[in-house]
């Protein structure tokens, strides 16, 4: 199997132990994750989850006047589609492709099974659901009580974990969707970090210039969340 398409580049998938991966191996099935791509929608019934090895996935809760904000975000170290295995067939929110790459799907049925036998499988993805929750609370804290700078700072270093390179691809309306701000606003926030030098930003390529620059600048929210991740799973794998 080429690197790029290694199901074990998710840190989820790389640490089942052996007689999971066994079965896992010949259902995971390699998929493209264009940016934008819609994995589900509000409502949807789930038949796949996906387990992201180069891509990265918003979730995105979406209002009724059709406005969105970003409640987490999914890369190589997690699973899209939690809703299935704690006990719900469809998910109130919107999985989107932020930076587009590669993933692998399982069918839905083999996910419940797997959570069900009560093993590995289950504890694994129980840890990860905290984590989860923690972005997703810490999410809703930050978008209330911090300036949209900060918001963005946040934003990009939680992506650059889940990212090879210092480089996003990123159309400003989803910036926009995901932060649950106007166009304008997620403008004049990247030129500002332009300005100082922490990033260099053009019709939705942002390079980061400076990492611990953002990270001084961005609130404590990235920290709590980063903390969270680093003690409930496993250790990352080197790629």
């Amino acid at each position: 199997m080429a690197a790029a398409a290694d199901p074990r580049k998710n840190r989820l998938v790389a640490a089942l132990p052996h007689a999971e991966w066994q079965r896992w191996l010949p259902e995971l099935e390699p998929v493209s994750m264009p940016l934008g791509k819609v994995l589900y929608e509000s409502g949807d019934t789930m038949r796949h989850v996906y387990f992201p090895t180069t891509a990265i996935v918003s979730l995105l809760y979406v209002m009724e006047s059709g406005a969105s904000a970003e409640i987490a975000v999914v890369g190589s170290e997690g699973i899209v589609g939690i809703s299935l295995f704690m006990g719900g067939e469809s998910t109130p929110s919107r999985a989107v492709v932020q930076s587009a790459g590669l993933g692998f799907r399982l069918k839905s049925q083999m996910v419940k099974d797997e959570f069900n036998r009560a093993g590995p499988v289950m504890h694994l993805l129980l840890r990860y659901t905290q984590a989860l929750i923690t972005q997703m609370t810490q999410t809703a804290a930050c978008n209330r009580h911090h300036s949209l700078d900060q918001q963005l700072c946040r934003w990009l270093l939680l992506s650059l974990d889940r990212l090879q390179g210092p480089e996003l691809v990123m159309t400003q309306e989803l910036m926009a969707n995901m932060l649950g701000v106007r166009r304008e606003g997620v403008t004049e926030a990247a030129l500002n970090l332009q300005r100082l030098g922490l990033i260099r930003y053009a019709r939705g390529h942002i390079t980061v210039l400076d990492r611990p620059g953002l990270e001084k600048r961005t609130c404590e929210c990235y920290a709590v969340v980063k903390k969270e991740y680093d003690r409930l799973l496993p250790e990352k794998l080197a790629i």
